[in-house]
């Protein structure tokens, strides 16, 4: 199963209240942190489960806080970091967390707020990522005329690195025939030119190539 990336919105409301802070400047507040997930097609609040993920709390202060959301099912911990302050009665921000390879209960859960499959909730996984790879992978044409020309420049041990390179390397479309019987010569131009004219009537699905001898 590919990763699943989700939004988390935190919200965060405030406001003034009627309570001494005993510190000059600094009013006391009430504020409420609330953590919900997005989903991933509407953009609107999914609950996690009940009761909404909030807390409530009085205070004159602004600070960092740490806040953990913890997958069901090892779903894993993942840490967000948030500002509380007090320039605004109301604020959102929003984190983005990814669950490696969720188990069936997580996998369920996270249904509820957006497709978990392959490419559409934002993650490749790594199999259709590599298919497409290979049906992008350009087919290289071989230029026949280049090939013989270049063979005909090759030297007796040369030669017979490429023949047996040929032989080591073949797949199942290709054909490969040792033709000896008619090659009694020990000339290495001979054998190449004998391998270039079968390389030049080779269509694309069968190599015909005649082994040299000594």
């Amino acid at each position: 199963m590919p990763d699943v990336k989700r939004t988390v919105r935190i919200i965060t409301e405030q406001h003034v209240i009627g309570k001494d802070s005993g510190v000059e400047g600094y009013p006391m507040r009430s504020w409420n942190i609330r953590i919900v997930l997005v989903h991933e097609n509407t953009g609107e609040d999914v609950t996690a489960n009940k009761p909404p993920f909030k807390i409530q709390e009085e205070g004159w202060g602004e600070f960092d806080m740490r806040i953990v959301v913890t997958g069901i099912d090892k779903g894993g911990d993942h840490e967000l970091l948030h500002d509380l302050n007090f320039q605004q009665e109301r604020y959102e921000a929003e984190h983005k967390i990814t669950f490696k390879n969720p188990k069936p209960n997580l996998l369920e859960k996270l249904k509820e707020s957006g497709p978990v499959g392959g490419e559409e909730n934002g993650v490749k996984s790594k199999r259709a990522d590599d298919s497409a790879k290979k049906r992008k992978r350009p087919e290289k044409g071989v230029d026949m005329e280049k090939l013989a020309d270049s063979l005909q420049r090759l030297g007796e041990e040369d030669l017979l690195q490429v023949v047996e390179m040929v032989h080591n390397n073949k797949t199942a479309d290709t054909y490969t025939k040792n033709d000896v019987e008619r090659t009694k010569t020990t000339n290495p131009f001979a054998q190449c030119a004998k391998l270039t004219n079968v390389l030049q009537r080779a269509n694309s699905t069968s190599t015909f190539i005649p082994y040299p001898t000594a």
